[in-house]
């Protein structure tokens, strides 16, 4: 079974999620926003491993928490982004733009593609690029168990918005099909 523990964390209290497998102990965390040694210690009172850290895009307020993560933990787990969104990483997640101090993280060893499958003990989630909020803005899909982690794509009663660096109201539109 999975157990979701969403954490509001960081200078805009970002939603972060620490997901575990109940069976295998094995534990992701999606999108990192701040305080990583608090999403630690939270996998630690689960009596979890933290194996894996997803970033859904990679704006400073989705991936803050992970230089924290791969410090805390051997061997650190791996960060899977997609590359769309490597750049965005490489400027601190625009950070700056908002005029908020944020320290770099290493670059991310796993590169995320439309309909890869993802493992999680016992559970696959599906990715999926929807770009817009950010060029490689991706969404994890968890058909079996009906979960679907969306990042800032929809929001409650909304979608996610497009007026931020690298963001495109119509990135799938005939003009930039080549993106998508």
């Amino acid at each position: 079974m999975l157990k979701i523990i969403p954490l509001q964390l960081g200078p805009v209290m970002t939603n972060a999620y620490l997901v575990g497998d109940t069976d295998t102990k094995e534990a992701v965390v999606i999108d990192p926003a701040w305080d990583g040694e608090r999403i630690l210690a939270q996998a630690e009172k689960n009596g979890w491993r933290v194996t894996q850290v997803w970033v859904t895009h990679a704006h400073f307020d989705h991936m803050g928490g992970t230089r924290a993560i791969l410090a805390g933990l051997q061997p650190p787990p791996s960060v899977a982004l997609h590359p769309g969104d490597l750049p965005l990483w490489r400027a601190k997640g625009g950070a700056a733009y908002f005029g908020i101090p944020f320290e770099s993280s290493a670059e991310p060893g796993v590169f995320l593609a439309h309909g890869d499958r993802l493992t999680l003990g016992n559970h696959r989630a599906e990715v999926r690029h929807a770009p817009g909020h950010t060029p490689g803005n991706v969404m994890f899909y968890f058909p079996e168990d009906g979960l679907l982690f969306s990042g800032d794509v929809i929001f409650q009663d909304s979608v996610g918005r497009t007026d931020l660096p690298g963001g495109d109201w119509t990135p799938c539109s005939t003009a930039s099909a080549s993106r998508c």
